[in-house]
């Protein structure tokens, strides 16, 4: 007899969902439509049920049903806080949360934070992945979102005791609930083979977005120590790779499988359909196969939904002891084979092959074992716990983080590259522009594409939108362009027409080019990029030692830094990151004073870079008489650009400069000088872990939103881009490279230090 239902609840579940390919969207997709079905078909009333959908990188959207109400941008914090705003104002009685670090964006998947702590709506939610070692930020995360929530879901036993042990998190708010599957009777296989060409074989099967994690290697070589026993054996591999995968590799694996094929002799063994199946298509396939391999390498699996359907199906299964496998299969439901153990696999698979009647005691054992996880039943328990949710909640206090997770300010809240991609043609970026127009009677340099280079390699760490790599990929080939293939050095100013304006160009230049290349190499978004930012580097350093500019060197510095961290063992770049670190070093010692810690008898442009450049490679070599150097030079800086009277900052104008024992200029003060300041500013906080840095940060950030010395805003909102100096009557109209790069700079920087702090500016 079925229970009966208290009253219909809504509930707005906040997920993925398709067409975006994912698991998760797949699991809540199924576990929506039944859950709607239920309250329906008992209650005759549609209880509502909605979507709160997860978008990543893609620019065109998806084409969704009628059931997403609101979509948030994965990397976009501000999105959590609106979609809270709107759930609150809506008639749902629950949000249905379905956890998994990597679909929320921030640190760790730290933003959906803002989501939790701004509802006024009962939260369950489920938990997709338990660790066991977790990360301190996903520590952290995990426990903030359980103390949010009223009842935490789990799939798993092992999970209930990792959340109680490891995450701190009470018994009693834990639920488990079986991963969901389809109901389906328990069928021959051999009637279903037909459609697959397998009529009279002996059909594997295993599915799955495809990756190296899935240890199908190990499958193909178990299969080639016995398929002269079993020539009929057909192993169907069945899924496509998996989209952050093929991102980053494309099908690499997949190639690496399908060439193993081949060298075993297994190609009529051994079929790849590489597809996304829906439920039906799935169903056939399991239908049509007599073992299930589920040849995981990672241990730490807290479920599988690819599994449950298995065993749902009825199915003879051979596993690797992942966590949610030795539950599932533990009561001879399946047999286990230890990681990575090609002939324990074989021995398995010979010893099922050859005999269907321990086959088909599996396949009951674990159908009526399935029994208990169809989705009309898992529905059922999700409502159930909705509704004793309803009974027992109350706005629960939040585990305290390490750190306030606030969204950013309105005003911060999206980043535009609008106007960036207004000044960017086919060949680069264009130097300066009449108002927000680009100018074209002066071309483009290097200097402004090895800057914009740097920032939509910011973006795209940020944002992962594909839709940047097209302009990432203009200021690489203009940088790729600028070197002169015989001289090693760089060209920086090239006219509209695209000609060079001169053979080499200044060793700021250069330097700053191979800044903007160590970046690149450190957060290089695919391997090609990888590849050549690689190969451009290493074409600007033999020309370094002859340096003679201190920004020459504090920007090489910089560049050699960020590549030490993706290569630390290439000898070279050590040497000549600690030559020019050395010759910084004594500059600034020999030119020094109490009154003027200096390495310059004039301060000009950039002055930061070269803070930073001490601050850096005193943290990472580990040097304190460096990063020594590098503290008392920025706080001088910050000290002689403050102004006297209001205390915001002032910088050093270019009509003049600040010359020793003469007066600091006033005007026409840069922006490029803030980015700077920021970059230095968070090295010193690294060092020192001292609050007073943070503080600096938003104090230099803040000259951008009108705290200077012409109380203007500099930046454009509208527009995304900045306006070119700070003069004594007023701001510059027009919106150049230097000073558009600079805001965007500073405004990601900032960005990426509150997600990586858990701050707020």
């Amino acid at each position: 007899m079925q229970r009966a239902l208290l009253k219909p609840i809504s509930v707005s579940f906040v997920s993925t969902y398709p067409p975006r390919r994912c698991g998760i969207g797949t699991f809540t997709q199924d576990l929506a439509n039944h859950i709607a079905r239920i309250q329906k078909e008992e209650s005759h009333m549609s209880g509502m049920v909605q979507v709160v959908a997860l978008i990543n990188n893609i620019s065109q959207g998806y084409n969704y049903a009628r059931e997403i109400c609101f979509e948030i941008r994965t990397e976009h914090r501000r999105d959590y806080q609106e979609a809270a705003s709107f759930l609150n104002l809506s008639s749902i009685d629950v949000i249905s949360l379905q956890h998994e670090f990597g679909i929320f964006g921030g640190k760790d998947g730290a933003y959906i934070l803002d989501l939790l702590a701004n509802s006024r709506k009962l939260v369950v939610s489920t938990l997709h992945t338990v660790l066991k070692e977790p990360t301190k930020g996903q520590l952290e995360v995990l426990k903030s979102v359980s103390s949010y929530s009223t009842f935490v879901v789990v799939q798993a036993q092992k999970a209930i005791e990792l959340l109680v042990n490891v995450y701190d998190v009470p018994r009693e708010k834990i639920v488990r609930i079986h991963h969901g599957t389809p109901d389906v009777p328990f069928l021959d296989s051999n009637d279903y083979k037909d459609q697959f060409q397998a009529k009279g074989r002996q059909v594997i099967l295993t599915f799955g977005l495809l990756g190296p994690k899935k240890g199908i290697e190990i499958v193909i070589e178990a299969i080639a120590l016995i398929v002269q026993e079993f020539p009929d054996l057909l192993y169907i591999i069945l899924g496509a790779t998996h989209p952050e995968v093929k991102r980053c590799s494309g099908e690499e694996y997949r190639a690496s499988l399908e060439k193993l094929v081949r060298q075993k002799g297994l190609t009529k063994h051994v079929v790849f359909h590489n597809r996304f199946v829906n439920l039906e298509q799935l169903i056939g396939f399991l239908n049509a196969t007599d073992i299930y391999l589920a040849p995981y390498l990672s241990k730490e699996q807290i479920v599988s939904g690819t599994l449950a359907y298995a065993v749902a199906c009825g199915k003879a299964i051979i596993s690797t002891p992942f966590w949610y496998a030795e539950e599932l299969l533990s009561d001879n439901t399946g047999r286990l084979v230890p990681f990575g153990d090609v002939d324990a696999l074989a021995n398995q698979l010979a010893e099922l092959l050859s005999d269907e009647r321990q086959r088909n005691y599996l396949r009951k054992r674990a159908y009526q074992f399935g029994r208990q996880m169809i989705w009309p039943k898992v529905a059922r328990t999700y409502i159930e716990t909705f509704q004793r949710g309803l009974k027992e909640y109350r706005r629960p206090a939040p585990h305290p983080p390490a750190r306030e997770w606030i969204a950013e300010p309105p005003s911060l809240s999206e980043i535009k590259l609008n106007y960036l991609r207004l000044l960017t043609d086919d060949t680069g970026i264009f130097q300066h522009a009449a108002f927000t127009t680009p100018d074209r009677s002066h071309g483009y340099c290097t200097d402004d594409n090895a800057r914009a280079l740097i920032v939509t390699i910011m973006n795209y760490k940020l944002f992962k939108e594909e839709d940047v790599l097209s302009l990432l990929q203009v200021y690489l080939s203009f940088l790729n362009y600028a070197v002169d293939k015989d001289s090693g050095c760089i060209r920086n100013f090239m006219s509209y027409d695209r000609r060079w304006l001169e053979q080499v160009g200044s060793e700021d230049s250069h330097g700053r080019t191979l800044w903007s290349l160590g970046i690149a190499i450190l957060h290089s978004p695919t391997d090609s990029i990888l590849g050549l930012s690689t190969r451009l580097f290493h074409r600007l350093l033999p020309v370094l030692e002859s340096f003679t500019s201190p920004r020459a060197w504090a920007y090489s510095i910089l560049g050699c830094l960020s590549y030490l961290q993706r290569f630390d063992g290439d000898l070279e770049v050590q040497r000549l990151c600690t030559l020019l670190t050395g010759r910084l070093s004594k500059l600034f010692a020999d030119n020094a004073s109490a009154d003027w810690p200096w390495g310059e008898n004039i301060v000009t442009y950039d002055n930061a870079r070269l803070a930073q450049a001490f601050l850096t490679a005193g943290r990472m070599f580990k040097k304190r008489n460096i990063y020594n150097q590098g503290l008392n030079s920025l706080e001088w800086l910050l000290k002689i650009q403050t102004n006297p009277e209001e205390g915001h900052l002032s910088l050093i104008g270019n009509n003049g400069w600040f010359k020793r024992e003469e007066k600091k200029a006033q005007f026409d003060q840069q922006p490029i000088e803030v980015p700077a300041f920021i970059d230095a500013c968070y090295e010193a906080y690294l060092l020192t872990e001292q609050g007073k840095w943070i503080e600096r940060i938003d104090w230099c950030f803040n000259w951008f939103l009108g705290s200077n010395d012409v109380h203007q805003v500099v930046c454009d909102f509208r527009t995304g881009g900045c306006k070119d100096s700070l003069q004594s009557t007023g701001v510059n109209q027009n919106q150049g490279a230097e000073s558009t790069l600079a805001w965007l700079m500073a405004l990601h920087r900032v960005r990426e230090i509150a997600q990586q702090q858990n701050i707020t500016f």
